[in-house]
């Protein structure tokens, strides 16, 4: 089973390289989908090895168009300032082995990991136990066969991930892989854990009430 892992990127030199590396493996191709990057993201990408599409700014748009370049059998979908664990690739198929499996998501884990991003990472898990939901920055992946029959990666503003994943249960199973994919404390720390964490969780709430995506997305970057 070929895998083809697709990285959103927009204005992530320095960070690109790690991501891509982590994704490297036999019968793994890796695309990065640079959304106007102003820095040396592209170039440190294409360094890395990794093959580069342009496409519209969002990370909806980035991801939508990855997927329709992929070769892969699986698309996996991961963030730029994320990595992917040793062994992600035997994971990812011996959970699609599973004929019932459409797709899955792996542990989400930060680094650095202070107490208050434990916590966070904590309460993943019991989102994720509960109600079935992953997140984004949980490397998603789905079977080629299932993005297809959903029509591809859905093109929203915002909660692009949670859409994805929304479509998928309902072709199928989705695994829940022990192994974790790190993605950066960062974005966490520099604007507050709580603010950050609330901010998302007000968000998400907009989503399940089907509040309009455009208005989320406006408030949400405020």
């Amino acid at each position: 089973m070929k895998i083809s892992v697709v990285i959103p990127a927009l204005d992530e030199e320095g960070t690109i390289g790690a991501a891509i590396a982590s994704a490297g493996g036999p019968d793994v191709e890796v695309i990065v989908v640079d959304g106007g990057s102003r820095d040396r993201t592209r170039e440190e990408a294409a360094v890395a090895g990794a093959r580069v599409v342009a496409a519209p700014r969002g990370r909806g748009h980035q991801l939508a168009a990855g997927a329709r370049v992929a070769c892969g059998d699986a698309v996996l979908f991961l963030h730029a300032d994320s990595t992917l664990p040793a062994g992600f690739a035997a994971a990812v198929r011996g959970a699609l082995a599973d004929p019932a499996v459409v797709g899955g998501a792996f542990r989400f884990r930060f680094d650095p990991r202070p107490l208050s991003l434990r916590i966070v990472e904590w309460g993943t898990q019991l989102r994720v136990a509960l109600l079935g939901m992953p997140y984004g920055d949980q490397a998603l992946f789905a079977r080629r066969e299932a993005l297809e029959a959903i029509g591809g990666v859905p093109e929203a503003p915002i909660m692009e991930d949670l859409d994805l994943v929304r479509a998928l249960r309902r072709r199928g199973r989705l695994a829940r892989l022990p192994l974790p994919a790190t993605t950066s404390g960062r974005r966490y720390l520099e604007g507050g854990v709580l603010r950050t964490v609330v901010r998302n969780a007000v968000a998400a709430t907009g989503w399940w009430l089907g509040f309009e995506r455009e208005r989320i997305a406006a408030w949400y970057r405020q």
